[in-house]
């Protein structure tokens, strides 16, 4: 898991998101079990069920009884209306905020950020046992 101060219970359920995300991991497919979880990590299956847990109680995935953990219907749609929501109050917040002290106008930061996204190459993720 990634040394970021982020509690590894949360690292967990990102990662589970992010292969939502992705398609890696589509509606209706099983997800890794938390013993696989925490054996691919090397952390407590307790940690590894609670990111899991986590995205039980957002709807995100749902458990069959005796069978596993599996990725809801709607759940890439509910991360990414989440994801863009965070998105919105951790950096369009803050950047507007800028934007408006260094008198840019927003056909300026619209440009500034057309610009930049021409040269942007997106990031690999890190993947979880299949």
């Amino acid at each position: 898991m990634n040394d970021d101060g982020k509690a590894l219970f949360l690292q967990i359920a990102e990662a589970i998101e992010e292969q939502i995300v992705d398609g890696t991991l589509s509606e209706e497919s099983q997800i890794p079990s938390t013993n696989e979880l925490a054996a691919f990590y090397r952390i407590n299956p307790a940690t590894a069920g609670k990111g899991v847990n986590m995205l039980v109680d957002s709807g995100v995935l749902y458990k069959r009884r005796g069978v596993g953990m599996f990725v809801a219907p709607g759940a890439r749609d509910r991360v990414l209306s989440d994801r863009r929501e965070a998105f919105a109050d951790r950096y369009l917040e803050p950047l507007l905020a800028e934007a408006a002290r260094l008198g840019l106008s927003a056909d300026t930061l619209t440009s500034l950020i057309r610009e930049r996204a021409e040269h942007h190459t997106p990031p690999t993720t890190e993947g979880l046992p299949r």
